[in-house]
């Protein structure tokens, strides 16, 4: 058994499967049968030997390529129906609804690698499909999609349509070149974030996490943030690096999060990927049926709602614990918040350009951002 991005086993299986990769690549081949193998042969070594694992990836792995296929064929024949897409999207949650549930059954359900990421994946196929922009369904490419072992742990969360536009097409010898160069140094980045800085970061954590008092526990909201950051950030370089070395461009997670000028842009900079497709795929729509059907009567409180809601299923999708729950919430509010005052306040319309709000800013939104860690690290609650 291996931990993916996480373990000397690891990154020397890695390191031996990126020759055939770098090769293949180089020759202009077609790289989207050895891409499938290797995913194969990455994801079995980081199940392991758990028949009760292997069973229930085998089954998920049925289960949503059979609606995913089932879907596409219906959709063709029926056209946009809602009640039709309503009923494959739940089916297709499912699964990674029951694993959320399982700590509260006597059996865990779907507790498999990566079932978050993989079910984002898969409906984001349903969503589009409905939306006729997938005509088509691979199965193969689709399980390549799926299987594709830098991004099935943690993400980065890439769109089936960008991925098979990489798997299909042509990179003429030098563009790879230097997009495996490029690999090379995001997967080294990568390495020194969360080798070297996650764990000086993860040393601060537990020193203030033994320690009393207020000042203590500012030190712990933001000693427990750059871990997060350094930690996460540094598996999706490494994640990103290691897809290129495939000819995958695999979207960047992060962008300078702590330089965000506000909430909401940190949230366009903090897990790109995430949040872009709560973005596209929860906001947006949620936003247009309520503009459709007047349920809170103007744009600026129904952009509101729409921030409240994404942030709560984002919490709950991190775990149905009340920190999370709390988290989601607290984001939620604080995004509505910078909604009201960017779209209301004159005194923001006046100053937004100077230097001075700017840096003040920037300066509250960190504040406000540490707390949220605080939040999410549960140490509040014990």
């Amino acid at each position: 058994m291996i931990t993916l991005f996480g373990d000397f086993s690891f990154f020397l299986l890695l390191a031996l499967l990126l020759i055939p990769a770098f090769v293949l690549g180089y020759l202009e081949k077609p790289r989207r049968y050895y891409i499938l193998f290797a995913s194969i042969v990455f994801d079995a070594l980081a199940i392991g030997g758990d028949a009760r694992h292997i069973f229930f990836f085998v089954l998920y792995m049925v289960w949503e390529i059979v609606l995913l296929r089932l879907y596409v064929s219906v959709r063709q024949k029926r056209g946009r129906e809602g009640h039709i897409y309503a009923v494959f999207l739940i089916l297709c949650i499912l699964p990674l609804a029951l694993s959320k549930i399982s700590g509260f059954l006597p059996i865990g359900l779907f507790q498999i690698l990566g079932i978050s990421y993989l079910t984002f994946k898969a409906a984001q196929i349903i969503i589009e499909t409905y939306d006729g922009l997938i005509k088509e369904l691979s199965v193969l490419d689709t399980l390549n999609f799926l299987l594709f072992f830098p991004c099935i742990s943690s993400g980065p969360i890439d769109r089936s349509r960008r991925y098979e536009e990489d798997l299909k097409g042509a990179i003429p010898r030098a563009e790879y070149l230097e997009l495996a160069g490029d690999g090379l140094f995001k997967l080294m980045l990568g390495l020194l974030y969360k080798v070297v800085l996650a764990s000086l970061c993860y040393k601060g954590v537990q020193l203030f996490e033994e320690s009393l008092g207020f000042s203590a526990l500012v030190g712990y909201a933001y000693a427990y943030g750059l871990y997060m950051f350094f930690d996460f950030a540094g598996y999706s370089l490494m994640a990103v690096g290691a897809s290129q070395f495939f000819g995958i461009r695999t979207p960047a997670n992060f962008d300078k999060p702590f330089l965000s000028k506000d909430i909401k842009d940190f949230w366009d900079r903090w897990h790109i990927s995430l949040s872009h497709w709560f973005r596209d795929f929860l906001f947006s729509r949620f936003v247009m049926q309520s503009m459709r059907h007047k349920w809170f009567g103007d744009r600026l409180k129904t952009a509101c709602a729409g921030f409240i809601v994404d942030m709560f299923v984002m919490g709950i999708w991190h775990g149905i614990t009340p920190y999370y729950i709390l988290y989601g919430l607290y984001h939620g509010v604080l995004l509505a918040l910078t909604e009201v005052w960017q779209k209301k306040s004159k005194f923001y319309k006046k100053h937004k350009k100077d230097k001075w709000y700017r840096v003040l800013s920037w300066a509250l939104t960190m504040q406000l951002v540490m707390f949220g860690f605080l939040l999410f690290s549960g140490k509040l609650f014990m």
